[in-house]
């Protein structure tokens, strides 16, 4: 069941506002997963979209009072089609939406699985400070060069089948030497619908989030991992203890 109070939810054509003053002074944009290939707007039960709730609502506790709107991007099709990259240009364009309603107020993007592929994707816009990329879709040849003066925090499980950890880094490497500040974080026993050690998940994705905001400080090894500069290798890969939040 969406939890979401009505009262606190305003729609867009891009956005599902989970909680937005007039003014906010930040933005965390969600983006959940979806297909391979798939023309049909993802329902509102899909699997992909329900799995991205908590987080949605944790981030929300955890901004409450700080001026920060928080909302879910809204997919015109559940897949990412090939060259289309339907779910990239609809993240752009969320991106593009809050600077036209809001100005130039920092946006953090969290995506899970193609989400974090379509976050990475968006990066580039001019307010997009962080990502924070949950067991993200990397395909080999993905670009990068729009990350760089960015920072991207990813954490990929580590019994993940679905999308490859070891992608992850590779893309981790590739940002670092464009200019991104990079750090990757893997979750022992962590699996791709992110189920096994959900709480972990969503404590260590909210901690990264308002890090990348500047609201609360970011753990010292994931401040180190930032500070390495090009193809230092350090930072790309910290392992969480299990019980364990940042």
């Amino acid at each position: 069941m969406d939890t979401w109070p009505a009262t606190a939810v305003r729609s867009s054509a891009r956005v599902r506002w989970r909680r937005a003053g007039a003014q906010p002074r930040a933005v965390v944009l969600v983006l959940h997963g979806g297909q391979e290939h798939g023309l049909q707007p993802p329902g509102r039960w899909t699997p992909a979209r329900l799995r991205m709730l908590p987080f949605v609502s944790a981030l929300a506790r955890a901004t409450r009072g700080r001026g920060v709107a928080v909302g879910e991007v809204v997919y015109r099709c559940e897949g990412w089609n090939g060259g289309r990259a339907d779910a990239a240009v609809d993240a752009v364009a969320a991106v593009e939406e809050v600077a036209a309603d809001w100005g130039p107020v920092p946006v953090v993007l969290v995506g899970h699985s193609m989400g974090g592929r379509a976050a990475l994707r968006a990066a580039g816009g001019p307010a997009v400070t962080g990502v924070v990329a949950l067991a993200p879709w990397c395909p080999p040849g993905e670009p990068c060069t729009q990350l760089a003066g960015r920072r991207l925090a990813v954490v990929h499980g580590s019994a993940d089948r679905v999308t490859e950890p070891a992608a992850s880094r590779r893309t981790a490497r590739e940002a670092r030497a464009a200019g991104a500040e990079v750090c990757v974080l893997t979750l022992p026993g962590g699996r791709h619908a992110m189920l096994e050690r959900a709480a972990d998940w969503h404590a260590v994705t909210t901690r990264l989030a308002t890090g990348l905001l500047g609201l609360t400080p970011l753990p010292g090894e994931v401040c180190d991992a930032f500070d390495r500069r090009g193809t230092d290798p350090g930072g790309l890969d910290l392992p969480l203890p299990r019980r364990r939040t940042l």
